[in-house]
Order: C-alpha cells, then structure tokens, then sequence
C-alpha cells in the first residue's frame, strides 16, 4: 500500500500554483518549512486543503488517480467527491504506482480553520496558515502538533521536540490551551508548560 516516490515541496508548489483556493504543506514537512531547516527525512508528502475546495483542487490534477484513505485502506474515489468520514486521499499521475502526495482535508467555516476533531476549536485562516520564506505555504506548526499529539509516533515526538523551543508564546500558549481542551493530562502540556516559563 505504502510505495512512495514523495513529490518535493517545490513541485507541489508548481502544481498548486494556480489555484484560487487556499493550499498548505502539512505534517512534518510543514515543521521543517517552520523552522527553516530539514530535520529528518518524510517518506510522503502531506497537502492540506479545505475540504469545501476538493472539487477545483482535483481539476488541478485531472490525469492523476485519486484514492480515499482510511482505516488502513485505499478506495478509488467516488464521481461525487470524497465521502465525509474520509480525511485523506492518496494521489499518483495515472500509470504509475508510486503515490506522490496525500491530501488531507481540513474543515472550515468561513473564514475559520476548523479543527476536524472538535469544531470547537477554530482560528482564523490567516492564523492558520504561514508562508515560508521561499513562498511556500504551510500549516502553522501549533496547530499541527495538535494533529500530532492524538497518536504520537517516534516521528512526531521529535517534531514536537525541534519545534517547541520555537514556537511564539502566543502559539505555545494556544497549543498548551487546545491540548488540555482535547487531549487533557497529554505528556507534552509538561513540557510547554516548562518552556513557557524558561
């Protein structure tokens, strides 16, 4: 199922370049682009979307094959657009059998970045997203780590140990608030927790 041959961040960019609807690198891509530096290597390569933009993002990629994601399997896409309990879809130029890019779909109300596992907690795109310094946008890191956080692999353990020392007060104290609201008694509030007070 896992055979990649991960698009760069630069070609992402190249094929996203048109759009009029936000895009962003995601995952542990999106810590390097915080930090300015690669801190370890990605097997794939992580795009965020809004999920409400799906349908002009694919018109991008028309001679691509585009899987739904989820619980471990790979489903052809339905003709009506990924079904609401799908937040990942694996995409490949048609004829190859290495996927290039994972699109993860976010949700949004607005102009509000949603966060998918409680839509209490919410910030505004302009928030949400950064731009690199080579124009490359990404997810602010806060807000990714709070993606990590939920099922923390050796992977995303040291993201959150690169990133941390850091982040802004403001997104310190904005992860530290939203992971004592989702994941409470969470190891890593002791450690901003200890950064913030440093």
């Amino acid at each position: 199922m896992a055979d990649w041959d991960a698009a760069s961040r630069r070609e992402a960019a190249n094929w996203f370049a048109t759009l009029s609807v936000p895009w962003w690198i995601a995952g542990g891509r999106a810590i390097d682009l915080f930090l300015g530096r690669d801190t370890r290597t990605h097997q794939d390569l992580d795009v965020g979307i809004l999920r409400r933009d799906v349908g002009e993002v694919l018109r991008s990629l028309p001679d691509w094959e585009i899987f739904e994601a989820k619980d471990g399997v790979l489903t052809p896409l339905p003709q009506g657009g990924p079904r609401g309990s799908v937040n990942s879809l694996w995409c490949r130029p048609k004829g190859e059998q290495s996927w290039k890019l994972e699109l993860m779909l976010d949700e949004s109300e607005g102009e509000l970045w949603v966060y998918r596992r409680d839509s209490g907690v919410r910030r505004t795109l302009r928030d949400a997203l950064k731009l690199s310094s080579s124009g490359i946008p990404y997810l602010a890191p806060e807000i990714q780590l709070l993606y990590k956080a939920k099922h923390a692999r050796p992977r995303d353990e040291l993201d959150f140990q690169v990133a941390t020392p850091e982040l802004s007060d403001e997104a310190r104290r904005w992860l530290l608030q939203n992971l004592a609201r989702t994941l409470p008694s969470h190891p890593w509030t002791h450690a901003l927790e200890r950064h913030g007070s440093a």
